[in-house]
């Protein structure tokens, strides 16, 4: 083990998702036994500080020039990200109080530049790939602490989709005997973990859009000056199109069964390129409008049929007001309450970072943290590689 089982843990949870808005650092405080073994539970594992760095516009436009695959670009911008991720470990311990030497690891997702997901029969399956940059090599030398990083490649190459990597953690938080919960992500794609008594029957899977349609599309109206519809307020102003809705509904990533995953690449730039040139008759509020109500519904059609007593909301979605009205009308019609992550005592943008965290601790005591039901592997594995400082 690399680090003691009888020990209090520290460790930096590190998080830029698919919106690619900024970088999120927790600072989490594990128990011992805090994550492994089955009398795990939420009050062994403490959130102590969260931290969110958002991207300066250029930034995210050299990210968002990553997606389409210039090598150079890419390359610059893995060891630009690493610097940026070890300045958010900084100033996350600058404002804690403490010192790299109180800290036993940081754990980090890195950004999704592509990822291909695994296809065929489970008996003829064809193995994907996945590509997360900002250097570990990087962050462990400018912060001199360990750090854990490329979560999902171990899973991929154990037959499985990469993601989602975080059920393991959304069972040790939001487990809780007689319910069933769903801890719906609302990330530029929208992610949920199906949580029952028993980890064995906890599924996961990307549901499909969550923020980048609506994103990439008032970037695309705008010529890059705006990057998002705050609180919904322009797709609330419209009314969305009932063909242009009718037919984004009838994707085939919708239809597919769990395990799935999918990204910027099926819903992203070029998704609205053609959404843009084929309904140029629409006002911009009516096809912000159209989005919002497909992400809205793609995301209950997705887990109604699992009949949660719960919903859990968590991400930046969450901020998107018109988008959890629509999203939480739908479920309450069914007697399904609708609740933000913040009532459990986590910021909704810290999730993630902090789930990290725990598969980061995972890692760390030789365990595994990938739960096959929700990624497909053939087995349990342990994630992640190891950079020391």
């Amino acid at each position: 083990m690399l680090i003691s089982p009888d020990k209090k843990a520290r460790i930096i949870g590190l998080m830029s998702g698919t919106s690619h808005d900024g970088v999120d650092a927790a600072l989490v405080e594990i128990m011992p036994g805090g994550t492994t073994g089955n009398n795990a539970s939420a009050d062994s594992i403490k959130l102590i500080k969260h931290l969110h760095r958002p991207f300066s516009k250029s930034l995210r436009e050299e990210i968002q020039g990553a997606f389409f695959g210039n090598t150079e670009h890419i390359c610059r911008l893995n060891f630009k990200l690493g610097e940026v991720f070890a300045k958010s470990v900084l100033s996350l311990l600058d404002v804690s109080g403490l010192n790299p030497k109180d800290v036993d690891a940081i754990a980090s997702h890195g950004q999704t530049i592509y990822h291909i997901p695994p296809s065929g029969s489970p008996s003829r399956r064809k193995p994907g790939s996945t590509l997360q940059i900002g250097e570990a090599s990087v962050i462990a030398e400018r912060t001199g602490i360990m750090t854990i990083s490329d979560f999902r490649t171990r899973d991929m190459a154990a037959g499985g989709h990469g993601a989602p990597l975080v059920p393991l953690a959304d069972y040790l938080l939001f487990s809780k005997k007689g319910l069933k919960r769903a801890v719906l992500n609302i990330g530029g794609i929208a992610n949920v973990t199906l949580v029952e008594e028993r980890i064995e029957g906890t599924i996961a899977f990307d549901t499909g859009p969550g923020n980048a349609l609506i994103d990439e599309s008032i970037r695309y109206y705008s010529s890059g000056s705006l990057s998002f519809d705050r609180h919904g307020s322009v797709a609330e102003s419209g009314r969305p199109d009932k063909g242009l809705l009718k037919e984004l509904l009838k994707h085939p990533y919708l239809k597919k069964k769990p395990p799935k995953t999918t990204g910027r690449e099926v819903f992203g730039a070029e998704m609205v390129k053609d959404i843009f040139s084929r309904y140029n008759r629409l006002a911009i509020e009516d096809v912000l409008s159209t989005l919002t109500h497909f992400t809205a519904t793609s995301i209950y059609r997705a887990i109604i049929p699992y009949g949660p007593d719960e919903v859990i909301v968590t991400g930046g979605g969450t901020k998107n007001r018109f988008l959890m009205k629509l999203i939480r009308g739908m479920f309450e019609a069914k007697d399904i309450s609708v609740n933000n992550i913040s009532r459990y005592g986590i910021p909704p943008e810290a999730k993630e970072a902090v789930s990290f965290a725990l598969l980061g601790y995972q890692t760390l005591n030789l365990q595994p943290g990938n739960l096959p039901s929700a990624t497909g592997a053939h087995s349990k594995v342990i994630l992640g590689k190891i950079t020391l400082p």
